[in-house]
């Protein structure tokens, strides 16, 4: 099977999702992966560990109006890859633009379409992709029967190798673009300066309304920096204007799967769950012991967070520095 993986470009870089979707090709039994990158720099971004990432060949694609991210530009430069490279699947990041991008991908390859999926079984051929349902309560195993398939994988599931690879070759493809692949296209992206993106971090320290207010949110930092891990939030948080919604985990903001999550004074309501529920780890902290979270933890501290927390924070501090 020939599978073709997206490559996303931020800030001249390609970020850790894109390498994380080479290993579930991987974990398929693709017989060929190639890659493509769609930018206005895109040479610019092959770098050793790009090339060396794992794939036979790079497709890029670059052209000075794709400064601009447009979905049907980004769509069209994948399609015309895929053909070139006789894709049978394409695999696209489950990020924001890989969510807004993948279908599509699909539609221009009249390809079927699994979103968000969560791992891959390859049973005498037969591929079926894991994709949660019921706000993450239960799976659905998938199988596309087109002949063309796309995918879009949740970051954070399939580690990344760091052992480097041959160099793939690199081929550039000349797409033919016109005003209307650009009529949309997102002008400006602003994400918080200095911190993790909750999407991609390995630890996340979120936070409910059990904190009481936004002037006790310098616990959560104090914790979240000690682990050197991003801060997130419940929706009612968000809703009650403690945090921004970039930092909303669950089924109205954030899909996460990290290898440790902290909940604390988070009760654990569906909508939450549905964000989180994959992460390998999860650790809770409420002073309810009926609290749902409780159902899902695999540790559980039943106690007053304020009283908890500076210690623990004291604690991880000792471990990690």
């Amino acid at each position: 099977m020939n599978i073709l993986v997206y490559f996303e470009e931020r800030n001249g870089a390609i970020r850790k999702p894109s390498f994380e979707a080479i290993e579930a090709a991987k974990s398929i039994g693709a017989s060929n992966i190639s890659a493509v990158i769609v930018a206005p720099n895109a040479s610019a971004i092959l770098t050793d560990t790009v090339k060396k990432s794992g794939v036979s060949k790079i497709y890029v694609v670059e052209d000075s109006r794709l400064a601009n991210y447009s979905s049907r530009a980004a769509g069209k430069a994948v399609a015309e890859a895929a053909k070139a490279a006789n894709a049978d699947a394409i695999i696209i990041p489950a990020t924001s633009r890989g969510k807004d991008l993948a279908p599509r991908v699909a539609i221009r390859v009249e390809a079927g379409y699994v979103p968000d999926v969560t791992s891959f079984t390859n049973e005498g051929g037969k591929i079926l992709a894991t994709h949660p349902v019921y706000a993450g309560k239960a799976n659905v195993f998938v199988e596309i029967t087109t002949a063309k398939k796309v995918y879009s994988t949740r970051p954070n599931l399939w580690k990344a190798s760091k052992e480097l690879s041959t160099d793939a070759s690199v081929e550039n493809l000349t797409i033919s673009f016109d005003g209307k692949d650009f009529a949309e296209q997102t002008k400006e992206l602003v994400l918080s300066q200095g911190k993790l993106d909750v999407a991609e971090a390995d630890i996340i320290v979120t936070a409910g309304r059990g904190m009481k207010g936004p002037e006790n949110w310098g616990l959560i930092e104090d914790l979240a920096s000690a682990f050197g891990a991003a801060t997130g939030a419940s929706r009612a948080v968000v809703d009650a204007g403690w945090r921004p919604h970039s930092e909303q985990v669950g089924q109205t903001g954030k899909t996460v799967s990290p290898t440790l999550y902290v909940a604390i004074g988070v009760s654990g309501a569906i909508q939450h769950l549905a964000g989180m529920s994959s992460s390998k780890i999860i650790v809770a902290i409420n002073k309810d012991a009926n609290a749902p979270i409780f159902g899902v933890c695999d540790y559980g501290i039943v106690g007053d967070a304020f009283e908890i927390l500076p210690h623990l924070t004291e604690e991880v501090k000792k471990v990690r520095h």
